[in-house]
């Protein structure tokens, strides 16, 4: 393998990594960062173009990482050995494993879900395949979600729990947060996710005769005694202030998790795994839509 080799903190290179870290500059190079064997690992799987592998043996923490080297390389991606230290100044984690990737980054939209839920395959606006449901749709919409590890563990639920998309409403966070990725644990990848509006988004539900199911402490109907069948998008709101009164007045149903304790909610990327798999269960227990 061709290798170019970088020993030096004041690499270029190095120094626009960590740059990587912060949105501006990732959304002014149209990249971001994917740390980690097994986050590259399914980005390949999923036919991601990653630009550019950093690596450092002295990090390795097994002996899978040549291989996934080659891979990465035979799908077009330049390779860049680091030095144990050179590398522990571009990580993100307090534990890397010697892997750091730069994949493109990409958009979907609502039209790209029109073609997915019709069973159209590709939508070529996605690095990926978006597999066609096979079943009624089963969507998660979440507003205004603040922490990056909240967002990446509810795109790996709704991965779990085999939703056919996840729609980002009115974002705080970045969908290419190095912390989205790490805690999606790479299933950002596989996942069709659209960031749009609000209003965009009911109004979309609506057409598509989609019903909504609204997650707010101050329902009345338990999540358990809903009808989560059929088409479906469950509602989660933001960890602070829930959902806004827009979603409230416009779902079809909202629903409570029951609290027994003091506390008077879940955290969000909690409450919507129960809710999901919830609905998995009402669905039929296997929503692999084989």
């Amino acid at each position: 393998m061709a290798v170019e080799k970088i020993t030096s903190l004041q690499n270029p290179r190095v120094k626009q990594l960590v740059k990587l870290r912060d949105r501006r500059p990732r959304d002014e190079a149209g990249v971001f960062l994917v740390e980690g064997y097994r986050e590259i690992r399914r980005a390949l799987e999923k036919k991601i173009a990653l630009q550019e592998l950093y690596y450092a043996p002295d990090w390795f923490l097994g002996d899978n990482e040549p291989g996934l080297l080659a891979q990465a390389q035979a799908a077009g991606a330049k390779l860049f050995e680091l030095t144990k230290e050179v590398f522990a100044k571009v990580a993100y984690r307090e534990r890397p494993d010697g892997l750091l990737a730069v994949a493109p980054q990409w958009r979907q939209s609502l039209t790209d879900l029109d073609r997915l839920l019709a069973g159209c395959g590709e939508t070529g606006s996605y690095p990926g395949s978006l597999v066609p449901a096979a079943r009624e749709p089963f969507l998660l919409v979440v507003e205004a979600i603040e922490k990056p590890g909240n967002l990446g563990t509810i795109l790996r639920s709704a991965d779990a729990a085999g939703c056919d998309a996840v729609i980002v409403c009115d974002p705080v966070t970045d969908i290419f947060n190095p912390n989205v990725v790490r805690a999606s644990t790479g299933v950002l990848f596989s996942v069709p996710l659209v960031v749009e509006e609000s209003v965009r988004v009911l109004g979309w539900l609506r057409e598509k005769r989609i019903r909504t199911v609204a997650t707010t402490p101050g329902a009345k109907t338990l999540y358990t005694a809903a009808d989560l069948r059929g088409p479906l998008a469950v509602i989660m709101g933001s960890e602070q202030y829930g959902l806004s009164e827009f979603w409230l007045n416009n779902s079809d149903l909202p629903v409570r998790i029951p609290m027994a304790g003091q506390a008077d909610s879940l955290n969000v990327a909690m409450a919507t795994i129960i809710t999901l798999f919830e609905a998995v269960r009402q669905r039929g227990g296997d929503n692999s839509g084989a």
